[in-house]
């Protein structure tokens, strides 16, 4: 009896039949018991654009954007194989290119999406998903907003509107890659074309928000840790959060409310950070931080009594509340420590604004003026990969190449 093999598929470029303007198709290959059939998706590149999407390691940009959508359309045709009891290339094809109403309402999408992501215990995305909804709806004025009404042009009149509203690049990109997800769901789910797909190269590209600098001299640094606060007011605790967060490898406020005294060890802290924990399927490389004696005297001055094994650190929360409670509580705090770690700031003569996360940049900078390997750096804040740790690092590097380029005019003090 033969052996009957599952079918597997691959995209590829398509270099036998090059287009009058220099580009080839790109198509979805799949292969079964050694016969091939090919497939278009309705795009063309040329074989040096096809090679930055699917071989570079970390592609950005409208890379990203293709490559994302290579990906939905081949985990379709993936779905669409291990659902076949036994595969055959016309049944395949039959579901393969057929297409849903692609009149869908967008508005509906998201919304079933987020209150997805709000099962998942995943509330942060889900809040970001209706500040997406909101704006759109506002911008829109419509009940209803079609997946084809989202073109190009769209999101481009919609990214000048946000930002005559006062919202920043950084905001319009996260928006946007919450429209382009939604978009990548609809053509794995088959209900949209391809070409339908508004991002990308001649199309609409996503904005990056510029990198403005949030980290903190020493000197600084050095004002807030000798801020005289005094014990039991609000100061004193923003003060204390925020030393806590700069000196465990700027560890932010989420994990420092999920950490507990069973984290805590003769010499050191070891923690998983949440974030990592859920938007990655493999298992997370937990943080280290080494235990100074700064550290333990916040936790002797802050923390809960008795030091219980499985009890939390700090009296942020407890184990009667639901996740979604639990995320509105460390939401409210960070909104009481940024406050007041303003105030600290203002009061101490530091110009720049001072935030909880500024504890975080300031981490990373310092280490990295005092000479750490940027492998040290990207382990100690518990990041994926170093494209992520650069980016923190960016305004150091700035900061460096002005100080050079300074030196080309040294000769004006002589």
């Amino acid at each position: 009896m033969a052996i009957k093999y599952q079918a597997t598929s691959a995209i590829i470029l398509e270099t036998r039949f090059q287009k009058k303007n220099g580009t080839y198709p790109v198509k979805i290959r799949i292969t079964h018991d050694r016969v091939q059939k090919y497939y278009g998706i309705g795009i063309s590149m040329t074989p040096e654009d096809f090679d930055k999407i699917m071989f570079d390691p970390k592609p950005r940009g409208e890379w990203k954007d293709k490559r994302l959508l290579f990906t939905s359309i081949e985990e379709r045709a993936r779905n669409i194989i291990n659902e076949m009891p036994e595969f055959d290339f016309a049944n395949f094809e039959k579901m393969f290119l057929s297409r849903h109403d692609s009149k869908n309402n967008f508005f509906d999408a998201i919304e079933t999406a987020r209150q997805s992501l709000i099962k998942q215990d995943r509330h942060g995305t889900a809040e970001t998903y209706h500040s997406t909804l909101t704006a759109l709806k506002t911008f829109h004025k419509k009940d209803i907003l079609t997946f084809k009404e989202i073109t190009p042009e769209f999101l481009h009149h919609f990214e000048k509107w946000m930002v005559s509203k006062g919202k920043s690049l950084t905001t319009v990109g996260i928006y946007a890659r919450n429209i382009r997800t939604m978009f990548n769901e609809q053509i794995y789910g088959g209900n949209l074309k391809v070409e339908s797909y508004p991002f990308g190269k001649r199309k609409y590209q996503i904005p990056t928000g510029r990198n403005v600098k949030k980290a903190l001299e020493l000197d600084d640094v050095e004002k807030i840790y000798r801020f005289p606060a005094e014990p039991g007011t609000m100061e004193a605790m923003a003060k204390d959060y925020w030393m806590f967060s700069y000196l465990c490898n700027g560890i932010n406020m989420k994990d420092i409310a999920l950490l507990k005294f069973k984290d805590i060890h003769e010499d050191k802290i070891v923690f998983h950070r949440a974030k990592t924990l859920n938007s990655t399927r493999t298992h997370s490389k937990p943080v280290v931080v080494v235990l100074m004696d700064e550290i333990t005297e916040i936790i002797d001055r802050m923390g809960n009594k008795p030091a219980n094994y499985d009890e939390y650190v700090f009296p942020i929360l407890n184990h009667n509340l639901t996740t979604a409670q639990m995320h509105a509580t460390i939401r409210q705090e960070v909104k009481n420590i940024n406050k007041y770690i303003r105030r600290i700031a203002k009061e101490a003569g530091i110009e720049k604004d001072v935030t909880t996360y500024t504890a975080r940049h300031t981490f990373s900078t310092v280490l990295k003026r005092s000479g750490a390997s940027m492998e040290l750096i990207s382990e100690s804040l518990g990041h994926r990969n170093m494209a992520i740790t650069e980016s923190y690092l960016d305004s150091f590097e700035m900061d460096i190449k002005k100080e050079f380029a300074r030196k080309l005019v040294a000769f004006k003090k002589i």
